[in-house]
């Protein structure tokens, strides 16, 4: 690639993938897609710059990134107004479109960017609830259009979504599965479907707590903890399918089993693919076979690497204590 992108939206999104790019040595510009007065975009245009300086300052105090760094990184982000859209456009290899999620706005402003755009760039849509071929209609090269969703804050999380549509070629998702990957990034590829990955897994999580607090199991601050010091701590070291799998496919169909029964709603019960697991004998580590393949693993060195790395987590909430001797 060239080493420049465009991100057009000049939002919390856009701000927070431009600070991404300049961070991995890229030059970024970043396209206000409102028409302003000049005063008025010079305050924007500011204001970019400044949360871009800022987020770049946090880095520094985090240890991320030594200090001196902070003016190099910050001068490869430029902000242009509308007028200059075409031009902060062209020339460049991909472009990510970062605007409200409003349909027909984004079907405007793509149809726009697409006609500035070389026929070889790749757009990318940041939308966390349109499906690609909803908008993909815009693009006159949908062969070159898909979706990359980012997880906020954008320059620390890991992990960006990346969704293709019916159109989107398999060397526009290889490209931009590389390019994330050579910068650090974690992508993962799922079907054009509402709430990807992690929207459906957190919203249902984040609900469930809410039920907690509100049926008065327990409290907020409590309920924070279970998460912090239970959920959440294992599954920075297990995935979820592998967390079923260690403990067996088969204690998971039980226990939905009788939480639906015991709470009485059917947003307990499992999947068929658990049942047909469970049926399959494909449980798990127990039989090598569940979510994912065991066979060939040395289960008792698997186990304990990953052993290690709770105690890591541990060490890292300083909750990690020698024995009583």
């Amino acid at each position: 690639m060239s080493g420049t992108v465009s991100c057009v939206g000049a939002g919390r999104m856009g701000r927070g993938i431009a600070t991404v790019f300049a961070y991995a040595g890229y030059s970024v510009r970043v396209v206000d897609f409102k028409e302003r007065s000049k005063v008025e975009f010079d305050r924007v245009a500011a204001e970019v710059k400044n949360e871009i300086k800022a987020i770049l300052e946090i880095l520094v105090r985090i240890g991320l990134m030594p200090g001196d760094t902070v003016p190099i990184v910050e001068q490869r982000v430029t902000v242009l107004p509308a007028t200059e859209a075409a031009m902060g456009t062209s020339g460049v290899d991909l472009i990510f479109e970062c605007l409200p999620e409003i349909l027909e706005l984004k079907r405007q402003q793509l149809a726009l960017i697409s006609r500035s755009a070389a026929p070889q760039t790749i757009i990318a849509s940041t939308t966390s609830t349109i499906m690609v071929d909803d908008i993909a209609g815009a693009i006159d090269h949908p062969d070159r259009f898909l979706n990359v969703h980012w997880l906020n804050p954008a320059y620390l999380v890991p992990l960006v979504e990346m969704s293709a549509g019916r159109r989107t070629s398999g060397a526009t998702v290889s490209s931009v599965r590389k390019l994330l990957e050579d910068m650090g990034k974690v992508p993962v590829l799922c079907a054009s479907r509402p709430g990807f990955i992690v929207p459906r897994i957190q919203g249902l999580a984040m609900n469930e707590a809410a039920r907690i607090v509100e049926e008065g199991v327990a409290s907020a601050e409590d309920v924070e903890k279970a998460v912090k010091y239970g959920f959440g701590f294992r599954f920075g070291v297990l995935g979820l399918l592998e967390f079923i799998d260690w403990g067996g496919g088969d204690i998971l169909h039980f226990a939905s089993k009788y939480l639906t029964e015991a709470l009485e709603h059917p947003r307990y019960a499992s999947p068929e693919i658990v049942s047909r697991n469970v049926a399959e004998g494909r449980i798990g580590m127990k039989t090598r076979k569940g979510f994912l393949d065991y066979e060939g693993v040395d289960l008792e060195s698997y186990r304990e690497q990953r052993l290690g790395e709770f105690a890591g987590v541990l060490r890292r909430m300083k909750l990690d204590r020698g024995p009583v001797v």
